[in-house]
């Protein structure tokens, strides 16, 4: 037989391996239905290059570390105290100045099982019982914090924290499944994002490589008491902010690494439109006190993960072969967790870029926090804040 043929039939064994996969070994055994679907992405010539070619987040400062495990996002009452932070356990959790206390927490089900554990992904399984809060926003006329959980939806607690009340679990009667990010507009209007109605949290890097198109953005109204969903089909939808001005917000869509707004007021209020072309993979997006938006970007993109993006087929075959979903997070973030973060103009310019490509100091960032000249950096996967001085 020429190597050809001998080439065939490796090939055919392999696809044969893959159709049926006799040991479980794949990342996607557990998912029977699971679909890859196409993103519409810009051209890869379209997709910035730009670099902080002298890595000015390695000078950032790493607070709190091993003291909180997973702080997504940062947030400071309205009497500038703070940060306050989710993190791994379910709780929402308060530095007093001297040491971290208990503030809130979202699920009304806590029990010894949400106990702090020393590593960020010792929560997963129990996730869903224990809570995930991610998005947090203290409303300005109020002082009450609303808190957007991956689980137990929208939910809000006064300024003395406690247990959360519930206030959005579903919209149009879609369960919310992965609620991710707010805002809070002057009148009290909270605009969140649903990433899917598919996957759950725990199962984010399925939604990552499915890129399926049930996420949302919503608006609840707190003084109807009613939620309207303001844009659907959307293919992981993370971050949302709203602008200085409150004429329009900014959210980020995932899968397709795009800023889009979405006008609230005047001529185009209710249309959106591509704001800016991201040089990876968002996660939240915060609005500064000049107006302009900080995004963190979770990954840069690669060619190996725009290819994988405009062919399903492929990406539904690399999940087939017997290797397991860490290591394909691995391939998508090039082998190593980086920081990046970068800065926009109201119209989508690029007005900054920080970042660590090596991961020496800051690894991973979820969310950029500007205040008093600082930047406070909450990253869902690192055990500290990081705070760089601009």
């Amino acid at each position: 037989m020429n190597l050809a043929g001998i080439l065939a039939g490796m090939f055919l064994l392999l696809a044969v391996y893959c159709g049926v996969d006799p040991f479980r070994h794949s990342a996607i055994v557990d998912f029977p239905d699971f679909e890859s679907v196409k993103v519409d992405m810009p051209q890869w010539s379209e997709v910035p290059t730009d670099k902080d070619t002298q890595n000015l987040l390695q000078k950032s400062e790493i607070k709190f570390l091993n003291q909180i495990q997973g702080p997504e996002s940062v947030a400071f009452d309205l009497q500038g105290r703070g940060p306050y932070t989710g993190i791994a356990d379910g709780r929402v959790v308060f530095w007093n100045g001297n040491s971290w206390s208990d503030f809130a927490y979202t699920s009304p089900n806590r029990s010894e099982i949400c106990n702090p554990k020393p590593t960020i992904l010792g929560y997963l399984k129990n996730e869903h019982i224990c809570g995930r809060p991610l998005g947090l926003r203290f409303d300005k006329r109020s002082g009450d914090l609303y808190i957007a959980d991956a689980y137990f939806g929208l939910l809000k607690v006064g300024p003395d924290g406690g247990l959360a009340t519930s206030l959005v679990t579903e919209a149009e009667g879609v369960p919310l499944k992965f609620t991710n990010d707010l805002d809070i507009d002057d009148e009290g209007n909270v605009y969140f994002t649903d990433s899917s109605a598919k996957y759950q949290r725990r199962n984010f890097m399925h939604l990552v490589f499915s890129a399926e198109e049930s996420g949302r953005v919503l608006k609840y109204d707190p003084t109807q008491k009613k939620t309207t969903v303001l844009l659907r089909n959307l293919q992981f939808p993370n971050g949302v902010t709203l602008s200085k001005d409150g004429s329009f917000f900014v959210f980020c869509e995932g899968s397709k690494g795009r800023l889009i707004k979405y006008w609230l007021k005047g001529e185009k209020a209710g249309t959106s439109e591509v704001m800016a072309i991201l040089p990876g993979f968002p996660d939240n997006i915060r609005t500064n006190e000049k107006g302009e938006f900080w995004v963190a970007i979770h990954t840069r993109r690669s060619m190996y993960t725009y290819i994988c993006a405009l062919h399903p087929k492929l990406r539904m075959f690399l999940l087939k072969l017997p290797i397991p979903i860490k290591f394909h997070y691995l391939m998508n973030i090039g082998g190593k967790l980086h920081a990046l973060v970068v800065k926009y103009s109201p119209d989508g310019k690029i007005l900054q870029i920080l970042e660590d490509s090596q991961g020496k100091v800051v690894r991973a960032v979820s969310e950029v926090e500007e205040r008093d000249g600082k930047l406070w950096m909450g990253s869902v996967l690192m055990s500290f804040i990081a705070v760089y001085q601009l």
